[in-house]
């Protein structure tokens, strides 16, 4: 199937999924979750497709929320499975990779969470910025960065917006 804010390949038994709109660091809107969760369903009920790369296109894995496009009166809903239809999705036995290059901000740092394993780049960068704008990150963010490197260190990166490049995401435990 062909998407507009998203892009599939299949390599052998690997599906190659990225987002793309890299014109807005791949930010997403309801439209690109929507063909998020779409991609997500498709992959589930393939046989053949036994593990999914996730990756961005350009410079950045994921940008989080399209907020200007919220803003802007944007129209849509996202899909009952979640922020890139992932978060609220039990049923997804296959394995998801984040292959993160550029940064994941926000809601972008909450997809890869709800990936398998996150590979990054040396350069990748990791945040919850929400904190900077009087939100939290509420799209998982919050419950799986807690569950994976423990509460206070969680608590110190939601709360200060602190950047977390690559490496010291893997001493911290939830980079590969």
């Amino acid at each position: 199937m062909a998407y507009e804010f998203v892009t599939t390949e299949r390599r052998g038994n690997v599906l190659l999924v990225t987002m793309n709109r890299p014109e807005v660091y791949n930010a997403v809107h309801a439209p690109m979750h929507n063909e998020m969760h779409q991609v997500w369903e498709e992959f589930a009920a393939d046989p053949d497709l036994w593990v999914a790369v996730l990756t961005g296109a350009g410079n950045a894995f994921s940008a989080g929320n399209d907020l200007k496009y919220t803003a802007q009166g944007g129209k849509g809903k996202p899909p009952a499975t979640g922020f890139g239809g992932l978060y609220m999705r039990g049923d997804l036995e296959k394995p998801i990779i984040a292959a993160v290059n550029g940064f994941a901000m926000g809601g972008g740092f909450e997809v890869a969470l709800n990936c398998d394993i996150i590979l990054a780049a040396d350069t990748a960068k990791f945040a919850l910025p929400e904190v900077k704008v009087g939100f939290f990150a509420a799209a998982s963010g919050v419950q799986l960065l807690s569950r994976q490197i423990g509460r206070k260190l969680a608590v110190d990166i939601m709360l200060t917006d602190r950047h977390v490049m690559a490496e010291e995401g893997r001493e911290l435990g939830f980079v590969n």
